[in-house]
């Protein structure tokens, strides 16, 4: 892990970074739907997943994959210190990650731009969040504002 992390200057277009992997369980399913307050069945109800969801286990919203991909990303130490903003971006869900799955995370720094402050510049991440066996789940397009050199 770094202890310090990249600054606008310090990235790379084209530089790739890989997280750690980690394994959701049904007890992290069950705290992120209860204080996010996703109350649908899908989550909720076993009986409902057993006879009428096409998953075959409880399945993480696509927002708790998002927000624990952003987790293994921070443990990186690829921005700490430098990250300034989070600025937005595009998601897409492409599978579902059940309890009992491995996700971790490929970035990679795929454009960047100054601003008109000189303390700061734009840098665009593409995450890619892979299951155990390697298939995207997982696919983000991310802006950040990341600090400058003094």
């Amino acid at each position: 892990m770094k202890t310090r992390g990249l600054t606008y200057e310090e990235h790379t277009v084209g530089a790739t970074y890989q997280t750690l992997g980690r394994t959701v369980s049904e007890a992290d399913i069950c705290a992120f739907v209860n204080l996010c307050g996703f109350n649908e069945p899908l989550f909720m109800d076993m009986e409902y997943v057993a006879t009428e969801s096409v998953f075959k286990g409880r399945a993480a919203p696509g927002a708790m994959t998002f927000a624990l991909s952003e987790g293994l990303i921070m443990q990186t130490g690829l921005i700490h210190g430098t990250g300034m903003a989070w600025l937005g971006g595009e998601l897409k869900v492409v599978a579902p990650v059940l309890e009992g799955d491995t996700i971790r995370v490929e970035v990679e720094v795929a454009d960047k731009r100054e601003t008109k402050k000189a303390d700061r510049g734009i840098v665009t991440y593409k995450h890619r969040v892979l299951n155990q066996r390697d298939e995207v789940v997982l696919e983000a397009t991310i802006q950040r504002m990341i600090r400058r050199q003094a």
